[in-house]
């Protein structure tokens, strides 16, 4: 079946079998790798991207539920050469350690700071609470979510 939407900004148009998910489609038909495939099941969470602005785990998602709706995955958070603060808090306060888990822990971060701009640890830590994140024991992901917080703006974040 044909299947148009807008990912990353730009309409794309593909022929896809009707139970492809849309993490396959997002690397697999465009070529965006970011986003990580980890297990099927919506467990881990690394395949996590903005559906209409909304974090979803696209293990989830067949590619036609997608038809007609805004895609965006982490390829869109650097602007211009420009780090997101959240990638550069993760940069920053080693907010990875395989990287496994990174692009999905990074939407669902960026997402909650667009809602709450200062959230509390414990605010952090139910944002991610669907994520797993296997190398770094959560605290230094919470550390990169404060500092990203704190330099919201690309001024704050190359100086």
């Amino acid at each position: 079946m044909q299947v148009t939407m807008t990912v990353n900004g730009k309409e794309v148009t593909r022929d896809v079998e009707p139970r492809l998910l849309l993490v396959h489609f997002i690397r697999d038909e465009l070529g965006l790798t970011g986003t990580h495939w980890g297990c099927d099941t919506s467990n881990c969470g690394a395949c996590v991207l903005w559906m209409d602005g909304e974090p979803v785990k696209s293990c989830t998602v067949l590619t036609p539920m997608a038809a007609g709706r805004e895609i965006r995955t982490v390829e869109d958070l650097e602007q211009d050469g420009v780090l997101d603060p959240i990638q550069q808090g993760f940069v920053s306060q080693h907010g990875l350690q395989c990287g496994f888990c990174t692009p999905g822990m990074m939407m669902t971060c960026r997402h909650l700071l667009d809602h709450n701009p200062d959230p509390s640890e414990h605010e952090i830590r139910v944002a991610i609470s669907g994520q797993i994140c296997r190398c770094t024991g959560y605290e230094n992901i919470v550390r990169s979510v404060r500092w990203a917080a704190e330099h919201t703006t690309s001024e704050e974040v190359s100086a």
